[in-house]
């Protein structure tokens, strides 16, 4: 009988050591995953300086849009400011007043 029972446990050794070697080959896959996935540990610091780098382009872009915006308002051919209409005059076409000065850049 006790050569029996020995005989079974060697039997079972070899199964149950396979089974615990899987679940061990398992859990480091998966800690692995956890760590360097794709949605793991490394790339959530990663994805957090994506996101904070998009938001601060969002922010200039948004403010680069209301300043174009403000600018469309400005030369509405309706009620142009004339502030703003004057000056684009003088750059862009060399326009002056006759009773204007004209100061060059150095």
């Amino acid at each position: 009988m006790i050569g029996m029972r020995r005989k079974r446990q060697t039997l079972r050794l070899p199964r149950e050591s396979l089974t615990q070697t899987m679940a061990l080959i398992v859990l480091l896959v998966l800690g692995a995953l956890a760590l360097a996935g794709p949605s793991g540990v490394l790339a959530w610091t990663e994805n957090a300086r994506a996101l904070d780098h998009n938001q601060r382009e969002i922010a200039r872009l948004t403010a680069q849009r209301d300043r174009l915006h403000n600018r469309v308002d400005l030369l509405d051919p309706r009620h142009a400011d004339p502030d703003l209409v004057g000056e684009l005059l003088r750059r862009d076409l060399n326009v002056a007043h006759p009773d204007e000065v004209i100061l060059p850049r150095k």
